[in-house]
């Protein structure tokens, strides 16, 4: 990269810098890159940036480490950082790279005819990491610290809990250790026997006596114990969103303690969509929540999926009230339980 020209990252220190590509507001606390060029009266001029907007163009790049302001970019927790999705980035622009300066064997004037076109897109686009996933459909979005938050919507969360957008998730309950082996539940009707008419976070009981030691068998197998829970009443109970938080966050604390074993959780707030509008891509059957956990929330550690299942109570019999349980394992690729059969009742 030439003396004259660049980069440098760090948090915005307000509401009032714009972003050069798109020009809109890059909001105070939040990722900003800058190209710093100096003008021809020898003054550092900085065009600011959102993460995803950036563009390195035809200039030779360092490593993200090189980057001016990389290292205090703070890893805030062990399953994501800022410094992670800037090298990323950065990975991605190689990829790129490698792909205009790839020779033309073919004489077409557009590389090598036998290129994926679809390994082509994905290097070009800078504004979204793809989640790995296991099977199925994929999900494109950026996980970033800054998007991570303590409440959902005007709904304040208890300690330890985050929203990530439409998914609330327990931080790190302590003792849980990342697996190759998950051992997954849904929550209502599988693990804790709960009602549609009742709120609170005492209205819940076991579904089965034999959940807790079940549960602290896998644990102590070196099994990670996961929940994943729809709950749309967070979402649509607009006038009354707090209540429906406290009631479901209430229930499942008081269950982790029930159980005495650290659990993973993920809630997915959002709701089917109808109209031929698309479904929220974290509320099973949709794999979002599964590809989260397989990405950011186990350490880097890929997981062996034969050795994991999931357990869930909807799975389209005669009385189920649906069939999102089964859908969602097959869609993530996962060997399937119902309860009754899984706790041996």
């Amino acid at each position: 990269m030439p003396p004259s020209i660049k980069i440098v990252a760090e948090y915005a220190k307000s509401n009032r810098s714009f972003c050069k590509k798109c020009s809109k507001t890059i909001d105070s606390k939040s990722l900003r890159l800058g190209l710093v060029s100096r003008d021809s009266r020898g003054f550092d001029m900085t065009k600011w940036h959102h993460l995803g907007c950036f563009s390195f163009g035809s200039e030779s790049l360092p490593s993200a480490e090189e980057i001016k302001g990389f290292d205090s970019l703070k890893v805030k927790s062990i399953w994501s950082s800022d410094q992670e999705a800037l090298q990323k980035l950065v990975e991605t622009r190689d990829k790129t790279q490698d792909e205009v300066d790839k020779p033309d064997r073919d004489g077409d004037g557009d590389g090598d005819e036998d290129e994926d076109e679809e390994k082509e897109s994905e290097g070009r686009n800078i504004k979204k990491a793809k989640l790995s996933i296991s099977k199925g459909e994929n999900l494109d979005v950026t996980f970033l610290v800054s998007d991570v938050k303590n409440k959902y919507k005007d709904a304040t969360l208890s300690p330890k809990w985050k929203a990530f957008q439409t998914v609330i998730f327990l931080e790190r309950d302590e003792g849980l250790h990342d697996s190759s082996k998950i051992a997954a539940f849904d929550f209502d009707g599988c693990l804790a026997n709960t009602s549609v008419r009742r709120v609170g976070p005492d209205a819940w009981s076991l579904m089965y006596p034999s959940i807790p030691a079940k549960l602290q068998s896998l644990y102590n197998d070196g099994y990670k114990l996961v929940i994943f829970t729809n709950e749309s009443n967070i979402e649509r109970w607009k006038n009354k969103r707090q209540v429906a938080v406290d009631s479901k966050i209430g229930r499942l604390n008081k269950f982790i303690v029930t159980v005495k074993v650290p659990i993973q959780v993920f809630i997915a707030c959002g709701v089917s969509k109808s109209n031929g509008q698309a479904d929220d891509p974290y509320r099973k059957p949709k794999p979002g929540m599964w590809h989260l956990l397989e990405k950011h929330f186990n350490s880097g550690i890929s997981i062996d999926m034969d050795q994991s299942f999931y357990v869930g109570d909807a799975a389209g019999r005669e009385n189920d009230h649906s069939d999102a349980d089964i859908k969602f394992a097959e869609a993530v690729g996962l060997k399937f339980h119902v309860p009754e059969e899984y706790f041996d009742m």
